[in-house]
């Protein structure tokens, strides 16, 4: 078994606590959190130890999981990797991409295993979806959130926006052209509410609408490409998948059939809903860097991953500082 412990038992730390200890793989050794009130609560909730230091837990481990706020991460994250542990950090895996790079060059150095807490790679509404891509050519996203003030210490870019940035990295195979955004910050001292445009050199786009005050929760994607149109709602866990295809023979009563005119013949637009495995996206998220340990291979999303992602987050972040001081 792999000896595991948690830095950081806030709202998610416990919640990965919660599902550490279900997973044969694991041994959860204990964790750290400087709250003296969190270490009570959760240290009786579970029943594991409460380290006194980061250090000595670190020491007590094979795995950091590192689920502290964004500023802290890298702090958390050059402990472990200088102590030679296998690591999982959450996302945005740091605060600037000068600490994302350090940690590349250190993850190297220690030779071993990082996974990046890009969460939405596993949600099984994505992952059902994942089978239909081709080379989506519009990209839609709205990542709105009823407002939290525990995610306020960091851009709603970093907060939330950076998710869909990782799955289009993830889909899109080309390098990035051009990005544009514009923000206002409502309650908070950074953006709350985001709106950006991504070109890729292979004539795509993504257009990104994040929002950490909205009245409603929702997390929907809408890609397009040449005959389709997928959705996927990754609140609800559904996908959508509207297919245009050849029509030979008779048309199905229920589909809808389209003449192109002038010789080109008809289509027909086919709609799937496919079958969404029940999952918690979390808890496979840490089943699969276990298993990467175990087998000596690269986690689902790798320390590059976490990088590439912060990278265009941050140039998103510097249009809109820039707007800023232009409006001021």
């Amino acid at each position: 078994m792999l000896k595991i412990g948690v830095l950081g038992a806030g709202h998610l730390g416990s919640i990965h606590i919660k599902l550490i200890k279900e997973i044969p793989a694991f041994e959860l050794v204990g964790f750290y959190d400087p709250n003296p009130e969190t270490q009570k609560k959760v240290a009786e909730q579970f029943n594991i130890k409460c380290f006194e230091t980061q250090e000595e837990l670190i020491e007590a481990v094979d795995i950091v999981d590192i689920v502290t706020p964004t500023l802290s991460h890298y702090e958390c994250a050059v402990k472990a990797l200088k102590s030679q542990k296998h690591l999982f950090i959450e996302k945005p895996i740091t605060n600037t991409l000068e600490e994302a790079r350090n940690l590349m060059h250190l993850a190297h150095e220690a030779n071993v295993k990082i996974q990046v807490g890009h969460v939405e790679r596993f949600n099984p509404a994505y992952i059902a979806a994942k089978p239909f891509f081709t080379q989506p050519m519009f990209i839609e996203c709205h990542r709105l959130a009823e407002f939290n003030p525990r995610g306020t210490d960091v851009s709603v870019v970093l907060d939330l926006m950076i998710h869909d940035i990782d799955i289009i990295l993830s889909i899109v195979n080309s390098p990035v052209k051009k990005i544009s955004a514009s923000g206002v910050a409502v309650v908070s001292d950074t953006p709350d509410i985001t709106n950006a445009r991504i070109e890729f050199d292979n004539g795509c786009v993504a257009n990104l609408t994040a929002s950490r005050i909205s009245l409603k929760n929702m997390r929907k994607t809408r890609f397009f490409q040449k005959d389709a149109y997928i959705t996927v709602d990754f609140l609800e866990k559904k996908t959508s998948i509207f297919q245009l295809n050849e029509l030979k023979g008779e048309a199905d009563p229920m589909s809808l059939v389209i003449d192109l005119g002038k010789n080109k013949g008809k289509k027909e637009i086919t709609f799937s809903s496919p079958d969404i495995k029940e999952s918690n996206a979390i808890k496979d998220e840490l089943i699969h860097f276990a298993i990467a340990i175990i087998n000596n291979h690269d986690p689902v999303v790798t320390i590059e991953d976490g990088y590439d992602a912060l990278f265009v987050a941050q140039q998103i972040v510097d249009k809109l500082k820039n707007n800023a001081s232009l409006i001021s």
